[in-house]
């Protein structure tokens, strides 16, 4: 498999309320990036990223899932979060370890209580968001109310990229105002095919052209300057200003899918490999004594454990990000959490349950360790001479603490053993 250098790699959590469309987006990107032959559906239980038994049983995603997938010839990693708050774990450790966010919103509800839980969880870690209307295809969708909903409920900073030409059962276009063109699909969805702008539509995507080139020009000095002097960006400016605007949290750019019938998925995944941030765009993270680790490819060897699972026929798998140096099959490294010694005789990179493995990882990559022995989520992993370690994720007060307390003696018992079952996968619900 092709590795990837830290300029060429996007990590993205998936967030949203529960039923907007997470998985079945995960599962078209992975099949535009040629990782998976055909898309499965959540009916039928063959989706990539909730392949668990307990996830089959109740059709939505309970833990997090690493996937990966590659487009334009860069990688982009994928943490599919949970969308019920009662597994918010994943949504915390899943922020972490990406540089950004994309939140899917159900075009038919709009604004849900889950999708503000999952913007404040984005808030609170200071991660970029791109923002998804999911399900034009829906004979219920109001894209125009979902808008609205978005503006008064998550923030007035808003901006439209795109917006649909038929919404409803016959969604297959949309006006991309960033490109200034309309791109229209095929019933199977891919590839879209770039047209003219219809007429009828001109003005509307005239006015939220100049809105977005506004937007843009805000996020920097000198791009308003340009602004001001010829009234206008080009696209290379505007592109600058919307990916300056996104790592500060001043833009939050939205893009109109299907990804049931894989319609504006590749643009979205234009747009993620284009304008989110990277490991180098994003604000350098801290060590424990409060020097900066820089995002150097050359320097030395140095990972996070952001999330440990249990997995069938294999046992322990530790899932980490390399935020400085490069990580190779063979190197030995000192657990600065606990002091033992380490060394990472087998590294992979996950696609859900499939694993590839891969002989090397550099800075800004995300893959996972199998057969470690005294490392967890939350242990960072050093060359020999670097002693300290990442403060790491920081997740809320458990949820059911009180009613855990609350049961009898044997109950509690039999509670704590089903409990512990998913402790490395949800702290969060763990006393």
């Amino acid at each position: 498999m092709k590795t990837f250098q830290a300029d060429q790699i996007k990590n993205i959590a998936l967030l949203g309320n529960s039923g907007s469309g997470k998985t079945t987006l995960a599962e078209a990107m992975l099949f535009n990036g040629g990782i998976i032959e055909r898309r499965g559906t959540i009916e039928g239980k063959n989706t990539v990223s909730d392949y668990r038994p307990i996830e089959h049983e109740n059709g939505n995603s309970i833990y997090s899932t690493v996937l990966y997938t590659e487009f334009q010839n860069k990688k982009i990693n994928i943490l599919d979060t949970p969308g019920l708050d009662d597994f918010s774990g994943g949504v915390i450790s899943s922020l972490f370890a990406a540089d950004s966010a994309v939140m899917t919103i159900n075009v038919q509800n709009g604004v849900e209580v889950g999708t503000e839980i999952h913007f404040r969880h984005a808030e609170k870690n200071h991660k970029p968001l791109i923002l998804v209307l999911n399900g034009l295809d829906h004979e219920k969708s109001h894209f125009e109310k979902a808008v609205e909903m978005m503006k008064e409920r998550l923030s007035s900073d808003i901006v439209l990229i795109q917006f649909p030409v038929n919404e409803g059962v016959t969604f297959n276009s949309f006006i991309d105002v960033l490109k200034m063109k309309m791109l229209r699909y095929a019933k199977e969805g891919g590839k879209a095919e770039v047209v003219d702008i219809p007429a009828e539509h001109a003005d509307r995507a005239a006015e939220l052209h100049s809105a977005l080139v506004e937007k843009a020009a805000e996020s920097d000095e000198s791009l308003m300057e340009l602004f001001f002097a010829n009234d206008t960006l080009s696209e290379k400016e505007i592109k600058k200003g919307i990916s300056k605007g996104i790592v500060n949290r001043t833009l939050f750019p939205v893009l109109c899918c299907s990804s049931k019938n894989n319609t504006g998925v590749d643009r979205l995944m234009e747009f993620i490999v284009n304008e989110a941030p990277s490991i180098t765009d994003m604000p350098v993270i801290k060590n424990n004594k409060g020097a900066e680790v820089k995002p150097n490819p050359t320097g030395p060897a140095s990972v996070y454990v952001f999330k440990s699972a249990i997995e069938e026929h294999i046992g322990e798998i530790n899932y980490f990000r390399v935020y400085s140096g490069k990580i190779n099959e063979n190197l030995d490294v000192i657990n600065t959490s606990n002091g033992s010694k380490e060394r990472l005789s087998q590294l992979y990179v996950n696609a859900g349950k499939n694993r590839t493995r891969v002989p090397e990882l550099f800075t800004g990559d995300i893959g996972a360790f199998v057969k470690l022995k005294s490392t967890k989520m939350g242990h960072t992993l050093n060359v020999p001479g670097n002693d300290w370690k990442y403060d790491g994720v920081v997740f809320p007060a458990p949820k059911y603490r009180t009613a855990i307390k609350a049961q009898s003696e044997s109950d509690d018992e039999k509670l704590g053993e089903a409990l512990n079952k998913i402790h490395l996968e949800d702290p969060t619900i763990i006393i």
